[in-house]
């Protein structure tokens, strides 16, 4: 497993996030998901009661060759945890030292969230350069046009309030991939998402190569 979230996250313009569903449900829009060409998927365990739906979801990413990481990580034991159910990366809202250095040290994938400059420059400082903007539909697209400028070497995956009508703007403002969850929930925006991976999900892996 690549312990390097930028090589996790070349050609996927979009990443599916589950959250607050029941194993079954979780499975359900992970299957869509895949279907749609969205390779990452992540399960946020912001409570004990949703690491079940994770493991669900692990299971079924497993038959198919999916990494399916463990979101709004925020402790040090939530790591652990995500370790021994075999996710192939964590996902936090914020920036937190110690959970950063646990993931390093257990060669786990990690995806601090940021907001703003002085957390950026942190999160570089730590070693991290592909960083969750969040949350994006409060910062707008153009908060990621001005990151671009003092920021070049980092990656921004959009998270937060994203769907298929803004995405395009955030992928234009400098986003590398953007974040979805009710989008896969809504037959009307599914057409747009796969248009989305469609296009960029080959533009990324040209300039990959």
């Amino acid at each position: 497993m690549s312990t390097d979230v930028t090589s996790l996250l070349r050609g996927q313009p979009v990443m599916a996030i589950l959250r607050n569903m029941d194993p079954q449900r979780s499975v359900e829009l992970a299957s869509k998901a895949w279907d749609l060409g969205i390779d990452l998927v992540e399960v946020p365990i912001q409570s004990p009661d949703a690491v079940p739906s994770l493991a669900a979801v692990i299971r079924a990413g497993a038959e198919r060759g999916k990494p399916v990481g463990s979101g709004t990580v925020v402790t040090e034991e939530q790591v652990r945890t995500s370790v021994k159910m075999g996710v192939a990366f964590t996902v936090a809202p914020g920036l937190d030292p110690e959970v950063v250095s646990l993931c390093r040290d257990l060669q786990l994938p990690h995806l601090p969230g940021v907001a703003t400059p002085s957390e950026i420059q942190s999160a570089i400082r730590m070693g991290c350069t592909v960083l969750k903007a969040f949350p994006a539909s409060v910062l707008g697209p153009e908060w990621f046009k001005a990151m671009r400028g003092p920021f070049p070497g980092v990656s921004f995956v959009a998270t937060g309030g994203i769907d298929a009508s803004n995405a395009g703007a955030f992928l234009e403002a400098g986003a590398t991939t953007i974040a979805i969850g009710s989008a896969l929930d809504d037959s009307r925006q599914l057409d747009l998402v796969a248009e989305i991976i469609a296009t960029r999900g080959t533009q990324d892996r040209h300039n990959g190569d």
